[in-house]
């Protein structure tokens, strides 16, 4: 576990879009861009071994490209590598941070000047939700499921801790990247939970569409 302390000012950044990382989650990811492949290289020569995952945000085509400023730290715990060069790491989420500038150097890829500051209660114990009704939940979750052909193991999910349901869950499913951004940026368990609801019951009833979907 990480303390506060140990936490360094700048880590690379990997802007993917759609890809969510939470603290205390896990996110697989397939790396074969040259860039991204230096990135890992040079993350695994650091004691730390973050990398920070951010949402790049939707910009007018043309227009510079330009990032959310809150994002996740993962440190790098699970890696291989494939016959034809590419990478296949794990990231552990480990907490939240605002990206203060982009650094300037001879890296290939993004660099940034962060503060962890306002997400101290991420590197604390997993959080639980007090007012989190499980059976509506599930319910709720089996007919978003069912509308978007999602198959899960309902068994685990019924005994998952609340923590590692809701992020989980805010990782996977197949939300926008503004939505995403939305989960990552709730305070708190209960908070990212309600906005995890409100986004089912929106795709429930057809998303943007006129269509009624929810029963």
């Amino acid at each position: 576990m990480f303390k506060a302390a140990d936490l360094p000012e700048t880590i690379p950044v990997f802007p993917l879009p759609g890809a969510l990382l939470l603290p205390r989650g896990k996110l697989p990811l397939h790396i074969f861009e040259p860039r991204y492949l230096a990135m890992i290289e040079d993350c695994m020569k650091t004691p730390h071994r973050l990398i920070g995952m951010v949402q790049p945000r939707d910009v007018p085509e043309g227009a510079e490209k330009r990032l959310h400023s809150i994002g996740c730290a993962g440190r790098l715990t699970g890696f291989s590598e494939t016959e034809d060069g590419r990478y296949m790491i794990t990231l552990s989420g480990v907490s939240r941070f605002r990206v203060k500038r982009e650094t300037e150097g001879f890296e290939p890829y993004i660099r940034c000047d962060i503060g962890w500051d306002a997400f101290s209660r991420d590197l604390g114990q997993p959080e639980r939700d007090e007012g989190f009704d499980r059976e509506r939940f599930l319910g709720l979750l089996g007919r978003y499921f069912d509308a978007e052909e999602l198959k899960t193991d309902w068994d685990s999910l019924s005994d998952a801790e609340d923590e590692l349901l809701i992020n989980a869950l805010s990782m996977l499913c197949p939300f926008e990247p503004e939505d995403k951004q939305a989960l990552l940026e709730a305070p708190t368990l209960s908070t990212r939970r309600e906005t995890l609801v409100t986004l089912i019951e929106f795709a429930l009833r057809g998303g943007g569409n006129d269509e009624e979907r929810m029963q």
